[in-house]
C-alpha cells in the first residue's frame, strides 16, 4: 500500500493518543485538532498534527518528538516514509469512519407491504402472528439462491461504505434452519473476503420460531443448539451468537441456555433484548457476559442499574423505533448512570430498511437528546468497541486503520446532525485510498 499526507484538514475529529470505551459523560469528549495534517501509510494512521508545526517534516518523521501539554496530540512522528502522495483537504472536516455494529444486511427482497399494514394499524407482533416479518424473510431467503443473496448483500454494502461505514457486523437470523442459517452465514464470509472494510459475522438462528416448531420451541432451541452451532463452529462461520429476548419470541431462560452454547463455541453473545417489553433480555446479557445488548426501547432503572454493575455495552438503534413508531431508549438516563453506548443502523427490510448511519446520528440527537459529540462517538468508537474492533477503528489514533470521511464545507460539526435530510459526506477513504 502507497502512502498519503492529507493537509490542511480544517477540523480533525476523534482525536485520540490512545483508544478507550467511551463510558456516561466522557462520551461528551471529542477531541479535534484544527487546521490539521495526517498522515497514512499502508492503510493505517502513522501521525497527524498541525499546520502550525513543520508538518511536512513531521509527516516524513524527520523532527524530533513532540507532544504539547494537554490530552490532545499537537505533533507526532511516524517513522521516516520515503515517499506519498498528497491530498489538499481545502478545510474540509475529516472524521472517523461509522462503525455500525448491529445490521442484517443479508436477506432476499423487500417488505414493503407490511409497512403499509403498519400504517393501517398492525402491530409488529401482529403482523409476525400472522406469518409475516422474520418468518416472511425466512421463506423468501430460502428460495433465493446464495450467488444472489451475495450479489444483493455487496450492493447494499457499497452503499453503505459510501454513506461513511467503515466497519459492519452482519447477522444471519433469516435462515431459521439449518441449511439456510448455513447459506446466510456462507454469504457473509464471502463479504468478509472481498469487502475492504471490516466485517463480524453474529449467528442468529435464535431470532424467531419456525411454523413447523410453532408448538415445539423447546426441540428448536435444540437444534440451534445441538445442530447449527456445530456446523457453523466447525466452518469457523461465526464471530458472535445473538438471540432475540422478547415476548412471542425466546424468553429469558432459552436466551440464557443457547448463549451458553454459543461461549462453549468459542462465540460471544450480543442479544437482542427489550425491543417491544421488558424481556430479562439485559439481565441475561449481563450475566452471561454479553458484549453488548442492543435495542432496549423498553429499559428502566433496573436494566439501567444491571448494566452499570456489569460490561455489556448498550447499543440503541434509533431508526427502528421511528420506522416502527415506538418509543426510543432513554439514552439520557443512561448516560448519567456512567454507561457506554453504542449507535448503530439496524439495516433490516422489516424494522429498518437504512444502512444511513447519518441519519441514525442525527435521530440520537433529535429523538434522544443526545449530544452531538456523544452521538458521533456512539457511532464510531464505541460502535467500534460493540463489535470487537475498538483497537482498530473508531477513532483517528496512530496504528489505526485509515478509514475516515471527508465532510463538505460545514460552519461546525454539529451541522452534521443537524441537517439530516443533505448528505455532507463528500469522500470516504478506507484503508488509505479514497472508493
Amino acid at each position: 500500500m502507497s502512502s498519503v499526507l492529507i493537509h490542511h484538514i480544517g477540523l480533525l475529529a476523534g482525536v485520540h493518543a490512545q483508544s478507550r470505551l467511551l463510558k456516561g459523560e466522557m462520551l461528551r469528549d471529542l477531541p479535534c485538532l484544527e487546521n490539521a495534517w495526517l498522515l497514512a501509510k499502508d492503510g493505517r494512521i502513522a501521525a497527524f498534527g498541525t499546520m502550525e508545526e513543520d508538518w511536512r517534516t513531521a509527516a516524513t518523521g524527520a523532527i524530533p518528538q513532540s507532544v504539547a501539554a494537554g490530552p490532545i496530540p499537537q505533533g507526532a512522528t511516524a517513522g521516516a516514509v520515503a515517499s506519498f502522495s498528497e491530498v489538499d483537504a481545502k478545510g474540509a472536516t475529516v472524521l472517523p469512519c461509522w462503525c455500525d455494529s448491529h445490521t442484517h444486511l443479508v436477506f432476499a427482497g423487500s417488505r414493503e407491504t407490511e409497512f403499509v399494514d403498519k400504517l393501517k394499524g398492525l402491530t409488529y407482533a401482529e403482523i409476525a402472528a400472522r406469518g409475516g416479518g422474520i418468518l416472511h424473510s425466512a421463506n423468501l431467503l430460502r428460495e433465493t439462491p446464495e450467488d444472489i443473496l451475495y450479489a444483493q448483500a455487496w450492493r447494499r454494502l457499497q452503499e453503505c461504505m459510501k454513506l461513511g461505514t467503515g466497519a459492519i457486523e452482519i447477522k444471519s437470523g433469516y435462515g431459521l434452519s439449518v441449511e439456510s442459517e448455513l447459506k446466510m452465514l456462507r454469504v457473509i464470509r464471502r463479504l468478509k473476503q472481498h469487502a475492504p472494510i471490516p466485517v463480524k459475522a453474529t449467528f442468529l438462528g435464535a431470532h424467531a420460531f419456525p411454523a413447523a416448531y410453532k408448538e415445539d420451541h423447546a426441540g428448536y432451541v435444540r437444534l440451534v443448539i445441538e445442530d447449527m452451532l456445530p456446523r457453523i463452529a466447525a466452518e469457523g462461520l461465526a464471530d458472535y451468537i445473538d438471540v432475540f429476548c422478547e415476548e412471542g419470541f425466546f424468553s429469558s431462560e432459552q436466551t440464557r441456555v443457547v448463549c451458553e452454547a454459543g461461549i462453549r463455541h468459542g462465540l460471544r453473545p450480543k442479544i437482542h433484548a427489550n425491543q417491544l417489553h421488558l424481556s430479562g433480555g439485559v439481565q441475561v446479557g449481563v450475566q452471561v457476559g454479553a458484549l453488548s445488548v442492543d435495542h432496549l426501547e423498553t429499559c428502566g432503572d433496573e436494566e439501567i442499574e444491571c448494566l452499570r454493575k456489569g460490561n455489556t455495552i448498550a447499543t440503541l438503534l434509533p431508526g427502528a423505533a421511528f420506522f416502527l413508531r415506538m418509543g426510543y431508549p432513554p439514552a439520557r438516563a443512561m448516560i448519567e448512570a456512567g454507561l457506554p453506548i453504542a449507535l448503530a443502523s439496524d439495516y433490516n427490510p422489516g424494522s429498518c430498511p437504512s444502512g444511513n448511519m447519518n441519519l441514525v446520528v442525527s435521530m440520537g440527537c433529535v429523538q434522544m437528546k443526545l449530544l452531538p459529540e456523544e452521538a458521533i462517538n456512539a457511532a464510531t468508537l464505541n460502535g467500534a468497541y460493540a463489535m470487537g474492533l475498538g483497537d482498530e477503528l473508531g477513532s483517528i489514533t496512530e496504528k489505526k486503520k485509515a478509514n475516515l470521511i471527508f465532510l463538505k464545507p460545514l460552519p461546525s460539526l454539529a451541522y452534521l446532525p443537524y441537517a439530516f435530510g443533505s448528505n455532507l459526506i463528500d469522500r470516504v477513504m478506507i484503508n488509505g485510498d479514497f472508493i
